[in-house]
């Protein structure tokens, strides 16, 4: 007869090996899905994580909520097919690569670098490292059991999944999606490209810092003569990057906004100025008592300045007024092509001595120094900071650039020697050199010797090369070298163009991948029309079940509300390239297949454009989509580049050279992990799998990979990508820090499930706070799981294995009947039930941390602490009665079925105690949990009104125990009685039910109820931080009332969940969840509350409680010395114990029930030479001998 396993103890981290070499060895995987044949499909979508990075703690958590919902469903009876992914592509892997070749961007195909490297070779190394940590992500995803297939990724690299890639965005083209925009971006000189917003909406990329920050004196060229009575007359505009003054070319107030003109002095210099800001900042800049100061009486250095207001205006009066270029270096000047302005044509219409040829003589443009420098008007300005008077530099803003040319204002451009407009600043973050401008424009428009003195300068000092030495950033350093920001003020201040100079913090943004400020620079780049599709977008939003609900309708929600076009664009090497070819006139294909590619190269070679095809000269055969085929040809750079085409004009067409983000690539795996429309088209017209039923990531991807699945769905598919998703939060460590190398504080997950096993820093992850809330990591926290709730699980099996062995238990009996159980075993089996209930409602609810919870709960509190601790004796019986074996069948019916519901939350260890039962019961042939079925409830089975009783036995005994607790008396030591005041019949009855259970489980003789006020003393406290937010100016006059409440008053309180009171004439309904009632203790006796439930233990001893304590005393410490000394459990025994006046008292009071415990024949007082035993500070000798 087959036995039930017995394990020496609990090592989790064994267990985790040993089923995962079963799991290998029985292709249990792979067999959970090829089993499911024929089922209904559960949709998963892995998010690829990028492999050139080390596996974290955070990862765990993401990883053990995906596996947990697979292999729930797949328990369910659906099929789940779950395909790994690998994010190969954009900044981190090629940031990687450049810091371990020591080189930069501007060191990548560019054979004037003296660490040249070709866009081949560059592209080579990054398909090396992209994956240089994919065994440890194979090691991290075995190792905590996390079923998904490894060994058929898709991998963004590959040529079919750029194919796929390809076709969509010929989809987006075809629709007028997807255009060519020259607009002001977001750009990350550090990287070296632009980014896109949801990029630049990454947590952490908004951050404070400490900048130099500058109000300027812009003089203006037509004031009014009031103006000119006190100096030269000024407008006043704040900014927080002085480096952007010399591309100024307008100033810009709001409308509706108060202004006035000022007389004062400039700080620095001491002149006499009239200076015009809003009326709301002049206290920023002058003190109240400069008002009343006598203007005469200034001298320098007064801390106090004396000004006073000549004159008010609207904002809307000022426009029009004009000024001197603040910093004379360069004159605007506008390209005249057929993307000009209509402004800028009028413009050189009129003025055709101002229109100029580029030195290539392919450009024309037009300098008009005279349409700039005038105060223009824009709704956005506002005076919570600066003067109220914004500073306008259209080449650096989005809303500069707006309002510039809303009021026909020219941005201040350069011109380099292609002929192309470039902003003062250029891609390294730093200002042209002479030398790069066409000489026709610098002719014409730059004041060269003023130029000249910032040229080549570094804009920020994070850019410069010092403080980037082999592509480590020095950030200290940086912060304290004098940058430009101050060199350019200091210099304001000796020309007396500076009014305030002072150090500011400020929100700015930062590239999300190298941590250094971005700038906002004019770009051509492309462009998907997201905007065009955003009510859409919101729309089909609204369908989807978001976990936690506030996250789709706030933080994704709000984010598609405020949806800007996406830049699609990037500037760099390793990526996939735009499948866009363009000629000299702007005609335009994109290619949306390789074989399409092939037949436009094809034409190309036939007008004498290509010598050859490359794609046939490697053997490439279109509509061959086999793996052979396709790895003969590359589709990255700097192959495609190499392409030319042919227009249908006959003109040659250039690749546009810009790579797409790398968020296109992941928001496509749906439909590219299967090489979507060539291959397996039905999976997705069909919707077979698409849209996914499940996802799960980051919080950080709400902008991330949620946006571009969400966005490309509905754009391309008018679709939802995804029904459900859970978006996690952070992993921080155990006092709330984010974790960080450079702190210290990153916990390693190979060193936790090495130390605890992966099923408690699992079962810990998702149970310890809800998922998408942020976890505070504490590995003792793991082992505290590791201890009770695994550990009381293995305790409780063992319990179970060592008596269904010796009495040969395997269940081959027949059925005890349900209505024939007792009691106990029927409640037990109820709550199990219910239990199935709950967890499955939970799952279903996608909410895996109440489910593990009821778990726990269940086997700690009922299954372990309850049922098999009341229930022990049952099952040391000789004979098997139907009471025992009713009680080994509902034992093992609540293991096998907790077996289950743990299964996809720890699933190793569920494994192992499923086939310890099974194989000894042979109930099921399956080799593996995870090839069962999820337990079903029987409501049959289930009765609430049993639950609810013993649920009331449960909650008493937790309460005396914990008094019992409060003053150190043990539960061996016996008490006279407890009291109860029950709130009504319902209760009493409740209680007296399970009353003898109760008077047992606590150790008192008598459980009397209270009736009527006054035994007890109730008091009500109340919970101001809720109840002040409820009641607000009234809290004050609720609380003095239910200070005042009667006992009476409060029983209602407890009888009906809430009391009406009446303050300051109005009606108010205090709940009982509001306050906390307690009880106070009364002489001789303790009092606990909980709910509407009250309880009162007596406290004293008399000499016969205390002889019956020390009687069960004894009989402790002989159950544990039987233990010790390897006694069978069936084995009968002689004690002898020394003498001691307490101890003759409690065996002349106890002998028979001593002996019946302990299993002995005989039990006598004498002098022996037994274990020395510390009774209460008593110390007697104790000699168990074994009676043959």
């Amino acid at each position: 007869m087959a036995k039930f396993a017995e394990h020496n103890g609990l090592n989790l981290t064994q267990v985790n090996s040993e089923i995962l070499e079963k799991w290998n060895k029985e292709d249990v995987f792979r067999r959970s899905i090829d089993e499911r044949e024929g089922c209904p499909q559960f949709v998963f979508f892995e998010g690829p994580p990028s492999a050139n990075g080390h596996p974290g703690i955070h990862h765990v958590l993401a990883r053990a909520i995906k596996d947990t919902f697979n292999r729930y469903k797949t328990m369910k009876g659906y099929q789940v097919h779950r395909k790994a992914g690998w994010d190969t592509h954009g900044l981190p892997v090629e940031l990687g690569v450049e810091k371990e070749l020591g080189i930069t961007k501007a060191d990548i195909d560019n054979k004037d670098s003296e660490r040249y490297i070709s866009t081949e070779d560059y592209n080579h190394k990054c398909r090396e490292n992209v994956m240089k940590f994919t065994a440890e992500w194979r090691k991290l995803t075995e190792q905590m059991g996390y079923f998904v297939d490894l060994d058929n990724p898709y991998i963004t690299y590959d040529n079919k999944y750029i194919e796929t890639l390809w076709w969509l965005l010929r989809q987006l083209y075809d629709k007028g999606l997807l255009y060519k925009g020259y607009t002001i971006q977001p750009y990350s000189p550090g990287a070296g490209t632009g980014l896109s917003s949801h990029e630049l909406n990454q947590p952490g990329c908004y951050r404070d810092v400490k900048d130099t920050t500058c109000t300027a004196l812009f003089e203006i060229t037509n004031p009014e003569l009031s103006w000119t009575e006190w100096g030269k007359a000024y407008f006043a505009a704040w900014t927080t990057t002085p480096w952007t003054l010399p591309s100024n070319t307008a100033l810009c107030v709001g409308p509706k906004i108060d202004y006035v003109a000022v007389q004062t002095y400039n700080p620095y210099n001491d002149e006499k100025i009239t200076v015009i800001m809003a009326e709301s900042r002049l206290a920023a800049y002058f003190g109240a008592v400069g008002k009343e100061k006598a203007m005469e009486d200034y001298k320098h250095g007064d801390k106090v300045i004396p000004y006073r207001i000549i004159a008010n205006y609207t904002g809307e009066q000022l426009v029009g007024y004009k000024y001197k270029q603040l910093m004379p270096w360069v004159k605007p000047c506008q390209k005249l092509d057929a993307n000009a302005a209509d402004f800028v044509k009028k413009y050189a219409a009129e003025n055709s001595d101002k229109i100029f040829t580029s030195e290539t003589g392919k450009d024309q443009f037009v300098e008009m120094e005279t349409e700039a420098f005038r105060v223009i008007p824009g709704d956005y300005v506002t005076t919570e900071d600066g003067t109220g008077i914004v500073h306008i530099a259209p080449t650096f803003g989005a809303d500069d650039a707006k309002v510039a040319k809303d009021a026909c204002v020219p941005a201040l451009f350069l011109i380099n020697k292609k002929g192309e407009t470039r902003p003062m600043v250029d891609l390294e973050g730093k200002y042209y050199e002479i030398c790069e401008l066409d000489n026709n424009f610098t002719a014409v428009c730059v004041n060269v010797k003023e130029y000249e003195r910032h040229a080549g300068d570094y804009v920020k000092n994070a850019y410069k090369p010092e403080f980037n030495i082999n592509g480590k950033y020095d950030e200290q350093a940086a912060a304290k070298a004098e940058d430009l920001n101050i060199v350019i003020a200091m210099e304001m201040k000796q020309e007396g163009t500076a009014l305030k100079i002072e150090k500011h913090v400020h929100n700015y943004p930062h590239c999300w991948r190298t941590d250094k400020p971005v700038l906002y620079y004019p770009l051509d780049s492309w462009f998907i029309r997201s905007t065009a599709k955003k009510e859409r977008m919101a729309e089909l939003n609204k369908t989807i079940n978001w976990q936690p609900e506030s996250t789709g309708s706030g933080r994704f929600g709000n984010w598609l509300e405020n949806l800007n076009d996406w830049n699609l664009s990037r500037s760099r090497f390793w990526g996939t390239p735009l499948p866009i070819w363009r000629d000299e006139d702007g005609a335009e294909k994109c290619i949306g297949s390789v074989e399409e590619l092939y037949i436009e190269i094809e034409k190309a070679v036939e007008a004498g454009v290509m010598s050859s095809n490359p794609l046939k000269d490697n053997g490439f055969v279109p509509g061959d989509y086999s793996k052979e085929n396709y790895d003969k040809i590359d589709l990255h750079r700097p192959y495609v580049d190499n392409i030319q085409l042919v227009s249908d004009s006959g003109k040659v067409m250039k690749r546009e050279t810009d790579l797409i983000d790398v968020w296109f690539d992941s928001g496509a795996m749906p439909y590219a992990q299967i090489h979507y429309p060539f291959e397996n088209r039905e999976m997705i017209d069909e919707r077979k799998a698409f849209p996914a039923d499940f996802i799960n990531e980051g919080v950080d991807q709400t902008r991330g990979w949620f946006f571009t699945l969400h966005a490309i769905g509905t754009m391309v598919f008018d679709s939802i990508a995804f029904k459900n998703v859970i978006s996690t939060g952070l992993v921080l460590d155990s006092k709330g820090n984010k974790m960080s190398k450079h702190v210290g504080n990153v916990v390693n997950p190979f060193e936790m499930m090495d130390k605890y096993g992966a099923d408690p820093v699992r079962f810990y992850m998702m149970t310890n706070s809800e998922p998408w809330d942020n976890l505070k990591f504490d590995p003792e926290g793991v082992d505290e799981v590791r201890r009770k709730f695994f550990g009381t699980l293995y305790n409780t099996y063992s319990f179970f294995s060592l008596y269904a062995n010796v009495d040969g238990f395997n269940y081959s009996e027949a059925e005890v009947p349900f209505a024939e159980r007792p009691e106990i075993d029927r409640w037990i089996l109820s709550v199990l039930h219910s239990l199935i209930k709950a967890v499955d409602k939970e799952l279903t609810d996608y909410d895996p941390t109440r489910a593990g919870r009821l778990i726990e709960a269940f086997v700690n509190d009922d299954l372990s602490n309850w049922f098999v601790r009341l229930n022990r004796k049952r099952f040391w019986g000789k004979e098997m009665s139907s009471d025992k074996l009713s009680a080994y069948q509902t034992l093992y019916t609540c293991l096998e079925t907790v077996a289950k519901l743990l299964a996809p939350f720890a699933p190793f260890y569920a494994d192992q105690l499923y086939c310890d039962l099974v194989k000894a019961t042979g109930r099921d042939k399956s080799c593996s949990v995870h090839l069962t079925t999820f337990p079903v409830a029987d409501e049959t089975l289930i009765d609430k009104d049993l639950e609810v009783r013993m649920g009331m036995a449960q909650k008493i005994t937790s309460m005396v125990l914990a008094l019992r607790r409060k003053v150190n008396i043990k539960v061996r030591q016996p008490l006279q009685k407890i009291m109860i005041p029950a709130v009504d019949a319902q209760q009493k009855n409740y209680i007296e039910t399970v009353k003898d259970l109760i008077m047992n489980e606590v150790n008192v003789k008598e459980l009397n109820y209270v009736e009527g006020a006054g035994i007890l003393v109730k008091k009500v406290k109340c919970n101001f931080r809720t109840m002040g937010k409820k009641f607000g100016k009234l809290m004050k006059g609720v609380a003095a009332q239910m200070n005042e409440l009667s006992q009476e008053q409060i029983a209602i309180l407890e009888q009906n969940g809430s009391i009406a009171l009446s303050v300051e004439g109005q009606e108010v309904i205090v709940e009982v969840a509001d306050v906390e009632i307690i009880s106070e203790d009364i002489p001789g006796w303790l009092v606990s509350n909980e709910g509407n439930l009250t309880v009162a233990l007596e406290v004293e001893l008399t000499d016969e409680l205390r002889n019956e304590g020390m009687a069960r005393e004894l009989i402790n410490r002989i159950q544990n010395m039987r233990k010790e000394s390897g006694l069978e459990i069936t084995d009968r025994i002689n004690v002898i114990i020394s003498d001691a006046e307490s101890i003759r008292n409690a065996v002349d009071g106890f002998a028979d029930y001593i002996k019946t415990q302990v299993l002995a024949d005989s039990l006598v007082i004498a002098d022996n030479d037994g274990q020395e035993i510390d009774l209460d500070e008593l110390k007697v000798n104790i000699k168990v001998e074994k009676n043959n």
